[in-house]
């Protein structure tokens, strides 16, 4: 090939994958934008501290103060990090132990940023009830088995010791709406570079031994290997990346409905594993709550979960887990 045709297969390769950069992030910004909004105007209106009063029991039966409650709800409502807001303010007034911040963590790093993370995967086919109740319930049974074994064992009883705290607290409108845009130009960027990224590893064969390596677990799971690089940037950077490549797939009939049901189940209990498990560590929890504990336990949902869907008849598969888009 002539220096001419590769730089016209280059540009060719270079706007296909810009344009489904574009189409990709749109797809997400059609759902975060007005969702963002909403949730604003619901914080304003106060329905965070309704939810943490009904989530205040909770935290008491899995052995975590009812204040943490707020956080959590907060966590769910916004995102991780107006959780850590919430916490740090408590912090400034009370010590907690690092039992209780990784047990408070681990609830947060699965059940958070509903709005818009229950909206991507039910754009990608997933029931948004089941979604909730699936991420809400497991958390709150591996923030139980963790409190229980932490206290039975009488470890990480010691006092957490917080590295980190966020800058604004309390953004104004306008620089909440600031901080909105620089997130989805981070967005874009990301998903571009993604897309690079996995073309490369395409035309360079190492999405095919990739997939050829990962087939075995992800057969364990119930997944095809056409899921891998999807399941990989999802579990690795997080659901709305992970999540959006997932919509662009099941609309090109790349991804069966089960792939994508069971990639973002497994995405709702483990996911953004790189920066989300470094910011938890940052506020004094522990790595064996948060991410080896919360690995053991989703390979031990998924393995469950499958079993379940195997034996659901295609009727029943649609009416409570999936849907058609």
């Amino acid at each position: 090939m002539n220096l001419e045709n590769r730089f016209m297969s280059f540009s060719s390769e270079s706007k296909k994958v810009f344009t489904d950069a574009c189409k990709t992030s749109f797809t997400l910004f059609k759902i975060m934008i007005p969702v963002s909004i909403i949730v604003k105007i619901l914080i304003i209106c106060g329905i965070v501290e309704i939810l943490a009063g009904y989530l205040s029991p909770v935290m008491n039966v899995v052995g975590l103060p009812g204040d943490f409650g707020l956080v959590w709800g907060t966590a769910m409502i916004t995102n991780i990090y107006g959780g850590l807001i919430v916490f740090f303010n408590l912090s400034n007034a009370n010590s907690y132990s690092v039992a209780q911040v990784t047990v408070l963590a681990t609830m947060m790093l699965i059940s958070h940023t509903f709005p818009i993370e229950v909206r991507i995967a039910q754009k990608a086919g997933v029931r948004a009830r089941f979604t909730i109740l699936f991420r809400f319930i497991n958390a709150v049974i591996i923030g139980g088995i963790l409190s229980f074994i932490f206290l039975y064992f009488n470890i990480f009883q010691e006092e957490s010791k917080i590295l980190w705290q966020p800058g604004i607290t309390n953004p104004t409108l306008t620089q909440w709406g600031i901080g909105e845009l620089r997130n989805y130009a981070m967005i874009f960027l990301i998903i571009f570079s993604l897309l690079v990224l996995i073309r490369v590893l395409k035309n360079i064969g190492v999405i095919e031994k990739l997939n050829i390596a990962l087939e075995p677990g992800l057969k364990f799971l119930g997944m095809s290997k056409n899921a891998a690089p999807l399941a990989i940037i999802g579990l690795t950077l997080g659901i709305s990346y992970g999540g959006g490549l997932i919509i662009r797939e099941v609309k090109e009939k790349a991804l069966s409905k089960k792939d994508a049901f069971l990639s973002l189940s497994m995405m709702g209990l483990s996911h953004s594993l790189i920066e989300d498990t470094i910011l938890m560590v940052a506020i004094g929890a522990s790595l064996v709550g948060i991410l080896f504990a919360r690995i053991v336990f989703t390979i031990a949902i998924m393995v469950i979960l499958i079993q379940i869907i195997n034996r659901a008849s295609s009727k029943t598969f649609d009416r409570f887990f999936s849907k058609n888009n």
